[in-house]
């Protein structure tokens, strides 16, 4: 069970090694649940979704009870069935009256593509599916809350916002207090003579922790409200899931920037085009995005140290290919390199440690290393379009995936689970209890095949060496063998 949470997760155990992380519901703490003003004794209502005309046709629509998904596809014959998470989709039985449910929506953290999709999905949801009428925008992220700050979101309203990018709700880091959020819980659904029935908090890791303590907090008080997450990473550094939105848009829009890069190298002498993507701890936008463009030289990466100087170093690769093909191209993440420079101990309103500039001091070094050498002067031109690819609009294939994220949320709210993240495992969307979601970040496997398979394309050099590959592969080892092994790594080859 994760450090941060104060509630033991629901496990269900079966035959053959089967484990079910169960995410919580409703009625595991609200001991009056069956009752209410309107349908007093009664636990559930009939799902609205039996007489929606679109939904009534679909055969085998609802989702049985004793479904689940699999972490992991590909097992040994004589291992464990392993562990498994709950189905996402509507159940027979819902546990809010439409018509006494008041929701909200609230978006933390950077922008990300898709935040409009999944916003326009959910009040679209929860109107055209269930008749819930009534859905705030809580303004400005988490400060929101209770400095009051809402919009009444209608699906007219929402009808065109997945167009463009953004959040029409607004974002920001920090801001979390966990009394005064729940307080403008119970407040709100006081003072509306309705019961602000569910919260749908999409963020990032830092989000989700809070929205992990927001859940507790409210089951601490016994408050029938359901709190539902939509995990939100352009970086897709959350564990579990197959991938976060955003992501698919990120990689593709990555590529205009990087065929511009190979364009300036290509028509200069000893050209160099270098790329900054997004990446705080995880590569995984710049190793797609090099995998997809196939223009790439070299790839640098968080989990990937490297060295400038030396035998088997960046400088030494540079002057290679340009000997070879006249030009390259460089894709760097913003994470990479940092134990480089010199390290600053400030953080941002959300908690993470503000990063160096490394595109540009990596630029910048390659420049004056040239400029010693006049057999060799480059040309060196620097992009760096991570501001512009987070503002886009979501292409077609996240629009999709937003959308089945959004339904996937609100059909698991209105069936009385919370404390839950929707996330797609291995095909299928399923419920991942929140602790799952924060215990750790996805990092890129660099002793994996994918990262093999970069190597191969670029033809880049690993600049490391066996213990530095032990090092970044071993998940989160100790800070002194962490130090050890990457002072291991950055020692250039004899």
């Amino acid at each position: 069970m994760d450090s941060q949470s104060n509630f033991q997760m629901k496990v269900v155990e079966g035959e053959f090694g089967y484990v079910i992380q169960d995410v919580p519901h409703l009625s595991d703490y609200v001991s009056d649940l069956q009752c209410d003003s309107i349908n007093w004794m009664r636990e559930t209502y009939p799902n609205p979704l039996r007489s929606n005309p679109a939904y009534s046709v679909v055969k085998q629509y609802f989702v049985d009870m004793d479904d689940s998904v699999p972490e992991k596809m590909v097992v040994h014959k004589d291992t464990p069935r392993g562990v498994h998470f709950r189905r996402a989709g509507p159940r027979q039985q819902v546990y809010f009256a439409s018509d006494d449910v008041l929701a909200c929506i609230v978006t933390c953290g950077g922008l990300c593509p898709g935040l409009n999709t999944v916003i326009r999905e959910i009040v679209h949801s929860l109107d055209y599916m269930y008749g819930v009428t009534k859905v705030l925008g809580i303004e400005g992220g988490y400060r929101g809350f209770y400095s009051k700050n809402t919009i009444n979101l209608t699906p007219k309203l929402c009808n065109d916002i997945h167009k463009r990018g953004g959040t029409i709700i607004g974002s920001s880091r920090g801001g979390h207090d966990t009394t005064k959020i729940v307080d403008s819980v119970q407040d709100r659904g006081i003072n509306q003579a309705l019961l602000l029935a569910q919260v749908y908090i999409i963020g990032g890791d830092g989000t989700l922790r809070g929205a992990n303590v927001i859940y507790e907090e409210i089951r601490k008080r016994g408050l029938k409200v359901a709190v539902a997450g939509i995990p939100k990473t352009i970086d897709n550094d959350i564990p579990v899931i197959d991938r976060s939105f955003g992501f698919d848009t990120a990689v593709e829009e990555a590529q205009r920037a990087i065929n511009a890069a190979h364009v300036e190298a290509d028509s200069a002498e000893n050209g160099i085009g270098m790329v900054k993507l997004m990446g705080r701890y995880s590569g995984f936008i710049a190793m797609h995005a090099t995998l997809a463009s196939r223009d790439v030289d070299c790839c640098l990466i968080p989990e990937s140290p490297f060295y400038l100087e030396g035998k088997g170093g960046l400088f030494e690769y540079i002057e290679k290919k340009l000997k070879e093909n006249g030009h390259m191209v460089i894709v760097v993440a913003e994470g990479a390199g940092q134990e480089l420079l010199v390290t600053k101990n400030e953080e941002d309103a959300s908690g993470n440690k503000l990063l160096q500039d490394v595109g540009l001091w990596i630029a910048q070094r390659i420049k004056e290393h040239f400029a010693k050498q006049a057999t060799m002067p480059v040309t060196l031109k620097y992009i760096d379009p991570t501001y512009m690819i987070r503002a886009i609009p979501s292409n077609a294939s996240d629009n999709v995936y937003c959308t089945l994220l959004a339904q996937s949320a609100v059909h698991g709210a209105m069936a009385g689970y919370t404390g839950f993240t929707s996330g797609l495992v291995n095909g299928r969307h399923t419920y991942i209890p929140f602790n799952r979601i924060i215990e750790k970040q996805n990092k890129v496997v660099i002793t994996d095949r994918m990262w093999a398979r970069l190597l191969s394309s670029t033809n880049q050099p690993s600049f490391q060496g066996p213990k530095c590959a032990s090092v970044s592969s071993a998940g989160q080892p100790g800070t002194d063998d962490k130090v050890t092994g990457l002072l291991g790594c950055l020692t250039p080859k004899p």
